[in-house]
């Protein structure tokens, strides 16, 4: 039996807290696998763990435009959380019917957002075939949702879901956006580029390859979706990819508690967020 989490609104500290102490309490066999969804406050830029932060992130327009920033526990690229809703997943890997094979065990996980898409009336589908950034010789960017991976979520071919994941110690972390709406003027204003006219360019690729669910549904003539509907057709979708019922739950006291310590000593701190 899963759980489900919902932890509002969370600075950019506490939320990637509460997923490592979430992992750290499931590795115990303190609380069962886990679903979880949570936003931003205030909006913030995530970036991956391997990025380079202080060669690729412009930090004076980020605190000009008032953005939380934090360094992902996970690999991939620069988020912008803002209008979206945010999810994680903590399971272990030996758990019944995920697959060993790190990239199929990523299909296996992110089927509940597939049915969570389609459940609001989009046509979604998993990209099957991985392109890496700059193969052409084309100037890359540092931003996630350019290019879709193997399985991950596309709507009319573009990536509408950008989504990491990470194993320690034999459990699974996998946490990604849901984008209601997409705002690449300012994720593309606080990343650098050797060039003004390569930031433009990259934008305006960037705006070709992704999209998010209030523009889907326009095109559709459908009516926008308010984030409590959002919500409730991911938490359907997921229940169904599980197979299984998604009891809410809170955070337990030791979640609570060591998600308090990470965010101060190791989240919120310079020593993680700037180490690359």
């Amino acid at each position: 039996m899963w759980r489900f989490v919902h932890t509002g609104n969370r600075s950019p500290a506490e939320n990637m807290a509460i997923d490592e102490a979430i992992l750290t309490a499931h590795r115990q066999g303190l609380v069962p696998p886990t679903v979880r969804f949570y936003g931003w406050s205030p909006a913030s830029l995530s970036i991956g763990y391997f990025q380079q932060a202080e060669k690729e992130i412009d930090f004076e327009a980020l605190r000009e435009r008032g953005l939380g920033f934090v360094r992902r526990p996970t690999g991939g690229r620069a988020v912008l959380h803002d209008r979206e809703l945010t999810y994680s997943l903590v399971v272990s890997a030996n758990y019944p019917g995920i697959p060993g094979n790190v990239t199929e065990a990523y299909r296996v996980l992110s089927m509940g957002l597939l049915l969570g898409f389609r459940r609001l009336g989009l046509d979604a589908e998993m990209a099957c075939l991985h392109q890496p950034a700059g193969k052409d010789g084309r100037l890359s960017t540092a931003a996630c949702f350019d290019a879709p991976s193997k399985y991950e979520l596309v709507v009319e071919g573009r990536k509408i879901a950008g989504s990491a994941q990470m194993r320690s110690k034999g459990v699974i972390l996998q946490h990604g956006s849901i984008l209601l709406e997409l705002d690449a003027g300012k994720l593309f204003s606080v990343l650098r580029f050797p060039e003004p006219a390569d930031r433009e360019r990259m934008k305006r690729l960037f705006e070709r390859k992704a999209v998010a669910i209030q523009t889907c549904l326009t095109r559709k003539n459908l009516p926008p979706a308010t984030m409590r509907e959002v919500e409730d057709a991911f938490r359907a979708g997921f229940s169904e990819g599980l197979d299984t019922d998604l009891p809410e739950s809170g955070l337990t006291g030791y979640e609570t508690e060591l998600a308090g310590r990470l965010a101060a000593e190791k989240y919120g701190s310079d020593g993680w967020n700037l180490k690359r």
